[in-house]
């Protein structure tokens, strides 16, 4: 993202890094300890996969969030072509956009909402992430199923990488419910994601089971009301998914 210090992969690292080194170590043991003759070949087959799913995705995460042109946000037109007035930005955790954004739309009114909860995001990268990005000045703290905005108030809401964090389906129901709660008609929600999809497989490995299929965001994102209003394929890995009250 432009004005950060710290390289997108860099970052994604640091706060995943037991999730690598794990399987560093586990490729490690994989290849370099002694095995009888029948485990050997699978064992080492298992440390090479291990290792390339480690390279890929660090290699992908470079890709995406250092060299892509996802944080340009120029693809925003196209998704949201009428400036919006009033807006919020929801993250699970960690909000690395609404700095980016408020540049980006100067003259509307924006509301940060941090859903952050022990409770709900139990990933220790999302704790990590907390202490080394601090939610930025003016984040309100908010509920799932209670955000502190009045009803039909909002021309769009962003919701960037954030609701894959919610791991429980009625979770991920009730935000959606108040997602097209907050959204006056023909407001738009617009949705980042990596998708569990064959290219995220590839790349990522069984890390791509952190992420859900497309057809679970427009399950929910229709399930509270709201209509397919568009998308773009930001990179073969991420895809942005509108949808309008």
């Amino acid at each position: 993202m432009k004005g950060r210090q710290v390289s997108g992969l860099g970052r994604v690292v640091a706060f995943n890094w037991p999730r690598y080194a794990a399987g560093l170590l586990a490729t490690g043991l994989g290849a370099l300890v002694p095995l009888p003759r029948p485990a050997r070949f699978p064992a080492r087959a298992g440390a090479l996969l291990a290792a390339g799913w480690i390279a890929s995705s660090l290699a992908a995460t470079w890709w995406v969030y250092d060299r892509s042109g996802l944080y340009t946000w120029r693809w925003l037109t196209d998704l949201l072509p009428t400036e919006p007035r009033a807006y919020a930005v929801v993250s699970t955790g960690l909000d690395e956009i609404s700095p980016t954004l408020a540049t980006r739309y100067p003259h509307a009114t924006a509301t940060v909402l941090d859903l952050y909860h022990p409770a709900i995001m139990r990933e220790g990268s999302i704790r990590r992430a907390r202490a080394l990005v601090p939610p930025p000045p003016g984040t309100r703290p908010a509920h799932l199923t209670d955000l502190p905005v009045p009803t039909g108030s909002l021309d769009a809401v962003f919701v960037v990488f954030a609701a894959h964090e919610l791991r429980e389906a009625g979770q991920r129901a009730a935000l959606f419910g108040e997602l097209a709660r907050i959204l006056r008609p023909g407001g738009r929600l617009l949705l980042v994601e990596h998708c569990r999809d064959l290219p995220n497989v590839a790349a990522f490995g069984p890390g791509a089971w952190h992420f859900y299929p497309r057809r679970e965001w427009h399950r929910v994102a229709t399930g509270a009301g709201l209509a397919p209003a568009g998308g773009a394929t930001l990179t073969p890995l991420v895809r942005a998914m509108v949808y309008q009250r």
